[in-house]
């Protein structure tokens, strides 16, 4: 008996200072993607910013939260969006996608020097059902894309990124100290996805 409460204190204090490293390993363990591997697409010569452009990552976000917003299936998925409309959606995401992608800073010249992608998310509490729900709806939306159908290249690697990026944000909430927020103030605890 005493082993036993050694053991689940360990794992109680573990998980509550995780690091980054173990941060990644929830991702992975998750995801089925490596934090490296997810780190492809933003190393891709040409990279995705210069194969579509802006016109092809404006798509992609439209085909994204066309799905999302279109998910009659989920209908507690599209509540996780309901604090901005379709287009705000769109318009964050795409300047996101331009500049992780390749493009100029479009991202942090709106929100600001401090975009952590769980600090942004922080609000809403997501959890791995969302995550995986996100995922088919951007790799629906990938396969969709007209300017990523021929490019098998892009599309693997934009699902590795996606998906582990999507599992990462879900590892990362459940450590979110409030000075760590960034898109906003009160972390949403009365919803779980």
């Amino acid at each position: 008996a005493g082993i036993l409460k050694i053991i689940i204190a360990s794992k109680k204090l573990f998980k509550s200072s995780m690091s980054k490293q173990g941060l990644q390993h929830s991702a992975k363990v998750a995801s089925g993607v490596s934090y490296e591997e997810s780190l492809v697409v933003t190393q891709l010569k040409p990279s995705i910013y210069e194969r579509i452009e802006d016109d092809g990552l404006i798509q992609l976000s439209r085909l994204f939260y066309d799905r999302v917003f279109n998910d009659k299936e989920a209908s507690w998925f599209l509540n996780i969006f309901s604090s901005s409309t379709k287009q705000e959606a769109v318009e964050n995401q795409y300047r996101f996608f331009v500049q992780t992608f390749g493009g100029p800073d479009l991202y942090t010249q709106k929100k600001g020097k401090y975009t952590r992608l769980a600090g942004r998310h922080a609000n809403y509490n997501i959890g791995t059902k969302a995550a995986k729900r996100w995922v088919e709806h951007m790799e629906a939306a990938i396969d969709e894309h007209s300017l990523l159908k021929d490019d098998e290249e892009a599309k693997e690697h934009m699902k590795k990124y996606f998906a582990y990026t999507a599992h990462y944000i879900v590892a990362a909430m459940e450590f979110m100290r409030k000075d760590q927020l960034s898109g906003g103030t009160q972390i949403d605890a009365g919803r779980v996805w």
